[in-house]
């Protein structure tokens, strides 16, 4: 089959189970803790789809399953967000005098990626993989489904104004969160009969209407992130079984400082046990 622009492969072999992981920053760390469930419970994956950060851990997670859990612990335990947002206020206001656009370069995650992954091409990973990110010429969503993975995963995780645009192709790219949070439609599309989603707690977290000024634009964002995901898991076809893995969230959304990593372990463990809970009550 041909691949059309931005939209890819309708299929991808036999897809009984898919892994969907949603984006969200720091916050990704949530996903861990749900894959160490997933792994405990001897669940895995046919098709792994990712977002953003998502796309960083569903990586991972195609490249070498046997492995996953081990190595993205230890990367959220030590390397991801240091690295792709390392620098003092003076480097990042630096970085933004001589680029007009974004805070941190992207180099420094490449290198992470590449040493990581150790795979060079999306067709090479052991479980069949796609992520999704913004194009800004076509102002629509792409999905990577062939060519070098490095590049695509970064195009998802390009965050716009803490990233530079990914260029692929000639075009490019911005984070895969502008288009879809949680991509469970795509996974679906390809064909999937029971779905995993791994999210990073967002959609937990009570909405309510702003009472500060600075608030305003946080709802709205969260609007924009969530409605699509809403709208796929209300027109989910026929025989489609979906698992949302909970992350053990309950208090209200509220800002969040995106290279915070006082909390990375607590995500991990919250989320493992929750996931843990929802998987041994037979839902899994």
């Amino acid at each position: 089959m041909a691949l059309l622009p931005g939209r890819g492969k309708e299929r991808v072999g036999n897809v009984e189970t898919a892994f969907v992981l949603g984006g969200g920053g720091v916050l990704g760390a949530h996903e861990v803790g749900m894959l160490q469930a997933l792994d405990e419970a001897g669940i895995s994956p046919d098709l792994v789809v990712g977002t953003s950060v998502g796309a960083l851990n569903g990586a991972l997670i195609a490249a070498a399953p046997a492995e996953a859990v081990d190595r993205l612990t230890s990367l959220w335990r030590s390397d991801v967000v240091r690295t792709a947002f390392a620098g003092s206020w003076v480097a990042r206001l630096s970085t933004l005098a001589k680029t007009r656009t974004h805070l941190h370069p992207i180099s420094p995650l490449r290198e992470l990626l590449s040493k990581t992954v150790r795979v060079s091409r999306i067709e090479e990973l052991e479980v069949p993989f796609q992520c999704v990110a913004a194009s800004v010429e076509r102002a629509a969503a792409h999905w990577f489904t062939e060519g070098p993975l490095v590049d695509a995963v970064l195009a998802s995780c390009a965050v716009p104004g803490l990233l530079p645009p990914v260029v692929v192709g000639g075009e490019h790219f911005y984070d895969g969160g502008l288009v879809h949070s949680i991509p469970i439609g795509r996974a679906v599309q390809l064909g999937a009969k029971r779905v995993y989603v791994l999210h990073v707690g967002r959609i937990e977290r009570p909405l309510s209407p702003p009472r500060r000024f600075w608030e305003v634009g946080m709802v709205a964002f969260e609007i924009a992130r969530r409605h699509r995901f809403a709208e796929d898991m209300a027109t989910l076809p026929p025989g489609v079984e979906v698992h949302v893995l909970p992350a053990g969230v309950t208090e209200p959304l509220s800002p969040l400082r995106y290279r915070n990593l006082s909390q990375i372990s607590a995500y991990i463990d919250r989320a493992h046990e929750a996931s843990s809970r929802y998987l041994r009550t037979g839902a899994g």
